[in-house]
């Protein structure tokens, strides 16, 4: 049994342009999500998937494995996540991996995460027995609560519109959580099989919040340089 930590990262990005290699505190996103797979005890290779020739060539720099380019019609602004993982199972699998193997997605906009959150993660799909595990943190808003919609004559609605006859205080509504990108793993087999990754069992391991901020917009990437470096100031190991 093998666990690959994968980095998935497609060269186009809208939001934030050539984001893969932006820097976090004078490190790539994609060196960020490598060293910390290195670093992880229970992955045993790291690899690549990506369309880009720069970001193959930057992988190889940090260490990671980069086999292929991946096709571009799984590298689109609307090509599902799930299509490149099982686009590399089948890759690996041709090479002699078996469906008992893990793949561990580290996703480049979470560089915050700790060697700790991976391996938590990559320990709670070996154990459980779910068909998948990954990250959630606990969310900001409710929607039983302080989260509502909003009509055309700007109307507003709770979410979940019977919350305020059952919820007076938001310490009151049921826990919910936001997915994060710090990680998600499942066996090669469920990968190949299902065609979504919400179509078994998913298990969540949660992770401070401070950890699990997701690069969506050149604002996150301000938020993260300084979380970061402010860490560093700390003397605290992000490992």
């Amino acid at each position: 049994m093998t666990v690959w930590g994968v980095i998935f990262a497609r060269g186009g990005s809208k939001g934030v342009p050539g984001k893969n290699l932006r820097r976090v505190a004078g490190t790539s996103l994609l060196e960020h999500s490598i060293v910390i797979a290195k670093a992880t005890p229970g992955i045993d290779r790291v690899m690549c998937s990506t369309d880009s020739p720069e970001i193959r060539d930057a992988a190889l720099i940090c260490g990671a494995e980069a086999p292929f380019l991946r096709p571009s019609e799984l590298a689109a602004d609307d090509s599902p996540e799930w299509a490149s993982w099982q686009h590399l199972v089948k890759h690996l699998s041709g090479e002699g991996a078996s469906e008992g193997d893990f793949l561990v997605s580290l996703p480049t906009t979470a560089p915050l995460r700790s060697v700790a959150d991976v391996e938590a993660v990559v320990l709670a799909v070996k154990t459980s027995g779910a068909d998948v595990a990954l990250t959630v943190t606990e969310a900001s808003r409710s929607p039983w609560f302080n989260m509502v919609t909003m009509g055309s004559d700007n109307r507003v609605s709770v979410v979940i519109e019977d919350g305020g006859a059952r919820f007076a205080r938001r310490q009151d509504v049921p826990r919910v959580y936001d997915l994060t990108t710090v990680a998600y793993a499942a066996r090669f087999g469920y990968i190949q099989h299902a065609s979504h990754m919400f179509e078994g069992e998913v298990i969540a391991v949660e992770v401070p919040r401070e950890r699990s901020i997701d690069i969506d917009t050149e604002l996150d990437l301000d938020i993260a340089d300084y979380l970061y470096r402010k860490r560093e100031r700390m003397g605290d190991e992000w490992q």
